[in-house]
């Protein structure tokens, strides 16, 4: 069997493509991939290091820049063009778009190749290329039940659930001490996404500089290109630990009281996975505000607490967060409310729809 996988940009598209080529490899003994990404983002690193074949393609985001929108037009053409060369080549099976902008050209290409395809919906709101190159797909798969709305399209759309939930259970916890925390201190845990958030780095500087004299301990996590600023004249409790990033990441939410996070589907669906009381932020610098959405559902059903970047203050983020490390009620009912949403066997779903439609 020959799948091509393509997505790029953020850990969000990126981990379930590869949660994804984790369930073909274990299904399939004589699997080759080709994984198509662009030439200048996270993806162009990550996929090689794994051993994974990788082919980059130049394209990039529409911005407000009207001559580089004028540029990328024309490098969508060529990537189109190219993609086409790489899959008359590679002859696939399917191709597996699960994401991000680099996604349109492989999987316009493969449509006029009459090469079956297949995408996958992370958020509630489905972002804009996926929206567009839905119209090509054979198949959609959906993380949200509410998103399947959104696809007015020939393909049949699923609910197969957020990749990234079952792939969170079989990690393997973290050890407190080698990561520098007590053993017998509660542990919190504050992420915003692989990229980081600059806002909510400045939101919780006061935070932390201020938590010398609590009996719990924080973890943050800056993200890449934050370490340095944030870090750089800033002098935290020994009660903090700050990292630039942090590899496996629910292996760090499993030895994590509580967890402050972004609302990306990734985030969303580990802490669902693992039942971790959580403080939900959402960004507010996404396409259709759907981190927002993608959490107030999840807060509607009481299995998260949400607050808005706007509404942000010291004094309200202390109070949150000590309120789910020491509510023993409300972290019960959090963990019961996640547990009826319980994350499903999504790669599962995704393996054996896909080869319903190879045929």
């Amino acid at each position: 069997m020959k799948i091509v996988v393509t997505a790029g940009g953020t850990m969000g598209h990126i981990n379930p493509a590869l949660a994804i080529i984790e369930e073909f490899q274990k299904r399939e003994k004589n699997l080759e991939i080709l994984y198509i990404g662009t030439h200048n983002r996270m993806e162009k690193e990550i996929i090689p290091e794994k051993k994974i074949p990788y082919k980059a393609i130049e394209i990039y985001g529409f911005s407000k820049d009207i001559i580089l929108d004028i540029k990328n037009v024309f490098c969508i053409s060529k990537a189109t063009k190219e993609c086409k060369k790489i899959l008359r080549e590679f002859q696939p099976d399917i191709v597996i778009g699960v994401g991000g902008y680099v996604t349109y050209p492989v999987l316009k290409a493969a449509h006029a190749l009459h090469i079956k395809t297949f995408i996958h919906e992370q958020n509630s709101i489905p972002g804009k290329t996926n929206k567009i190159i839905s119209k090509y797909a054979d198949l959609i798969g959906v993380t949200f039940w509410e998103s399947q709305k959104y696809f007015h399209s020939k393909g049949k759309v699923i609910y197969t659930g957020h990749p990234c939930g079952a792939w969170a259970l079989k990690v393997p916890p973290k050890e407190k001490e080698k990561l520098g925390f007590a053993k017998e201190k509660k542990l919190v845990t504050v992420v915003a996404g692989s990229l980081g958030s600059g806002s909510l780095n400045r939101k919780f500087l006061e935070v932390l500089e201020a938590s010398r004299d609590k009996n719990y301990e924080y973890c943050y996590i800056t993200g890449k290109i934050h370490y340095e600023n944030f870090t750089k004249n800033h002098s935290f409790p020994s009660n903090v630990k700050v990292f630039p990033y942090m590899e496996e990441l629910p292996g760090l939410l499993k030895i994590s009281d509580v967890v402050v996070s972004r609302a990306g589907a990734g985030s969303l669906s580990e802490i669902l996975a693992l039942q971790i009381p959580a403080l939900i932020i959402p960004s507010p610098n996404v396409a259709n505000n759907h981190q927002y959405y993608n959490a107030k559902e999840l807060a509607d059903k009481k299995c998260v607490l949400l607050l808005e970047e706007q509404e942000l203050t010291k004094e309200k983020l202390e109070k949150t967060i000590e309120r789910l490390l020491e509510d023993e009620k409300l972290r019960v009912d959090l963990k019961i409310h996640m547990q009826e949403r319980k994350s499903i066997e999504s790669t599962k779903i995704i393996y054996e729809e896909i080869k319903k439609v190879i045929g």
